[in-house]
């Protein structure tokens, strides 16, 4: 018998516990690090069991419940063929589960169990559609190869800008001194964090860009609008392919929001839950 349901929302830079009993009552919430399984691996995992070891001591439970609980954990990076065989390999005793990606959770909260699609746009991006079946993904193949208009692609555009200023190739500003200052103003000083930087710390970036955004600095209006122009390249092919209106998700969504054109602002609706909501409903779904 389920007595217990377990949503796990595990995102690029933290992942969110949440702990319900059959009858959806809240009994604890927490938060930890990172639950990239395909850029952390081990680490993400090792946060997941951590937030449940600490959603079962919040909510007064011992590990004998195990047995009486069922667990739903949507992961960014869990859409990876690969991690997902990987995956199989996990575990913990008693415990029956199931990992997707954190962009399935999502969408299903967002639009209740109901059919629709979502743009999830914080350190990375990914779109998804669910059908009523099953879920259609879109991008969510890392910033180096994809997630446009993400946190960590707009932070490499910035910093490559950022370079180009210092350098007098193309025009400098405030945003530019800025963000060059938190290098001692040094190209080398910068090369070296991008050898040990993951898409958070490129992310960290996305704030200021928006920030001077607001205040007319040339580069971040440049950067923004192409970020922008990117969401609705994601937002326009969900859209057609779902043929629904689209619930945006992550850090950059709001700050983005504003830059959209009528049109595609036209199609955004407010998402009638989040990821953890998802995962306790596709819980409740898949084991009743």
């Amino acid at each position: 018998m389920t007595k217990y349901r377990i949503g796990i929302d595990g995102g690029g830079t933290h992942c969110r516990g949440r702990l319900v009993d059959n009858q959806g009552n809240l009994l604890a919430e927490c938060s930890g690090g990172t639950g990239n399984v395909y850029s952390h691996y081990e680490s993400a995992l090792s946060e997941i069991e951590k937030v449940i070891t600490e959603l079962y001591t919040l909510a007064n439970l011992t590990v004998d419940e195990y047995g009486n609980s069922v667990l739903v954990a949507g992961l960014a990076g869990a859409n990876v063929p690969s991690v997902i065989q990987r995956l199989t390999e996990w575990c913990i005793p008693n415990l029956q589960h199931k990992i997707v990606s954190d962009v399935e959770t999502a969408c299903f909260g967002a639009h209740q169990g109901e059919a629709g699609a979502i743009f999830i746009c914080g350190t990375g991006s990914q779109g998804a559609i669910w059908d009523g079946q099953r879920f259609k993904l879109m991008g969510g193949w890392g910033f180096m190869l994809s997630d446009l208009a993400s946190g960590a692609s707009l932070g490499q555009k910035a910093l490559r800008r950022v370079l180009l200023a210092h350098e007098g190739i193309i025009e400098n500003s405030p945003c530019m001194n800025h963000i060059m200052s938190s290098f001692q103003d040094s190209p080398e000083q910068m090369l070296l964090w991008t050898q040990k930087a993951q898409p958070r710390d490129w992310a960290h970036y996305a704030k200021v860009i928006f920030d001077y955004a607001k205040r007319d600095d040339c580069n971040a209006l440049c950067l923004v609008k192409q970020c922008a122009a990117e969401a609705e390249t994601m937002i326009q092919a969900l859209i057609h392919t779902s043929r629904s209106d689209i619930a945006l998700f992550g850090g950059i969504a709001a700050p983005i929001t504003p830059w959209l054109s009528d049109e595609i602002r036209e199609r955004l609706i407010e998402p009638k839950g989040d990821a953890l909501d998802g995962a306790i409903l596709l819980g409740k779904r898949w084991w009743g």
